[in-house]
Formats: structure tokens, sequence, C-alpha cells
């Protein structure tokens, strides 16, 4: 059975969907089946796995109102081992059109059941809001992986996704766990950046991985061009560091 892994964190622009897409292709890279779900209205992970958001017609918003299936959303072997359910503006409309279904906070958890085996890895872009989206999407998860930046208020946006992942756990997915902290942005020529490190060290019970994404301008020109970091620049300071991420994720 493979693992579900929510990626997610309410604070925006901490390196979520970076870490999405590279996680995925370097999990796929080392062998593992992943499907990548593009569950984020602005369809980022969508574009920077190299899809063109106008040009898909079934999207996740299409397969969350039941209006086409699992099949005919899932764009297969956009990379090698690696599948994507893509994802565009319209998914922001889901929230509205979902309010009046029963058990709401369930309908992706019911669409991936039957295909949870095809796959080692089923990564899930979340948006940064606490939304139904969002709810769907640890509703859905084993485990959730939080990345944040390094940051004065890194510590404060944790809380609240700690807060979230016990209030899921607690009234809709009891099996839900702390997949991890991975720490994006990471600058060693900062003193903040090494006291955000030992802060949330310090006040964290939680996993946090040994690997720390550090800020890389290939890293950051990839998605432009629509390619994974170890596809874009495959020897970089970025692709080996989502590698050294991709085999501690595998080793759990």
């Amino acid at each position: 059975m493979g693992r579900t892994i929510a990626i997610a964190n309410q604070k925006g622009g901490v390196g979520k969907t970076t870490t999405a897409i590279n996680l995925s292709a370097c999990l796929a890279e080392a062998g593992q089946k992943v499907l990548t779900i593009d569950f984020d209205p602005q369809g980022n992970a969508t574009s920077g796995l190299g899809l063109e958001k106008g040009q898909i017609d079934d999207t996740v918003y299409e397969m969350m109102l039941g209006d086409c299936s699992f099949e005919e959303c899932l764009q297969r072997n956009v990379h090698d081992n690696l599948d994507v359910l893509p994802s565009d503006s319209n998914l922001s409309g889901a929230e509205i059109e979902l309010l009046d279904v029963d058990g709401k906070e369930l309908v992706l958890k019911k669409k991936l059941q039957r295909i949870r085996g095809m796959y080692d890895f089923i990564i899930i872009d979340c948006p940064p809001s606490l939304s139904l989206l969002t709810i769907n999407a640890l509703v859905a998860a084993n485990t959730v992986l939080v990345p944040i930046q390094c940051e004065y208020y890194a510590l404060e946006g944790l809380s609240q996704v700690m807060r979230t992942i016990n209030l899921v756990r607690r009234k809709m997915n009891p099996s839900l766990e702390m997949e991890g902290v991975v720490f994006t942005m990471y600058d060693a020529r900062t003193n903040l950046s090494l006291e955000v490190v030992e802060n949330v060290k310090n006040n964290l019970n939680e996993k946090i991985y040994k690997t720390i994404i550090p800020r890389n301008v290939r890293l950051a020109e990839a998605p432009s061009h629509g390619m994974p970091i170890n596809i874009y620049d495959s020897k970089s300071a970025g692709a080996e560091n989502y590698r050294l991420l991709a085999a501690e994720v595998i080793s759990r």
C-alpha cells in the first residue's frame, strides 16, 4: 500500500510547491512509483512539472465534482515513474460547489481509495490556506510534511499547522501522523537562518529532516522551464538536496 503525504503549510511562500515538485521527481528518480496531486488552485505544481494548464480538459476540479473519473484526469508518465493529477484556477470553485455535499471532507479520500495500491508514494500539494481542500488532503493522507522557511515568523506558521493537524486527527483521520518538518530557503550566511533552525529544534518534539534545502538560483529557475530540479540541473546543490530528502522519506 502506498504512502500518501500531504505537503502543507497555511503560510504562503515557504517552498511548499517547490518541495512537492522536487520531492516527487526525486522519489521517482529513485525508482519509486509516484503520483503528484496538484491540490492548489494556482496550479503551480502542474506547470512546474511541465504540463500546460490551459490545455488540460479534466483536472482535479472535475474529478472532485464527479464530472470525470480518476483515469480521465490522470496525466501518465509526465516524467519517468511520475503521474500527475493536474489543477487549474477552476479548483477554487470546488469549495463552494461541495458545500452541500454530505461528507465533503472525505471526497478526495474516497477518490484515492481504489488506486492507492498502484503507487509507492502519493504527494499532495496543498493550498496555502486552511480550506476545505486542505482538510480533504489531510483526511486522505497518512502523514503531513511541513516545509518551513528559515525566517522570523516560521514558528508562528508551524504552530498553526500543528493545530490543524491535531484537529483533523481528532475529528476525521485518527491515523494521521506528522511526517516531519523540512527547512527551506536556508541561507548559511545569515544568523537568522541558524537561529530559526535552533529555535524550531528546541520547541518541537516532532521529526525534523536532516536535509535542509538552501536558497538556490537554479531551484528558483527550474519551474519557469517546466522541469523539476533533478532534470533542469542534475548536478546543482538543489538537486542533490532534494535527492537526500527523498532518500530520507523512503527510509522512513
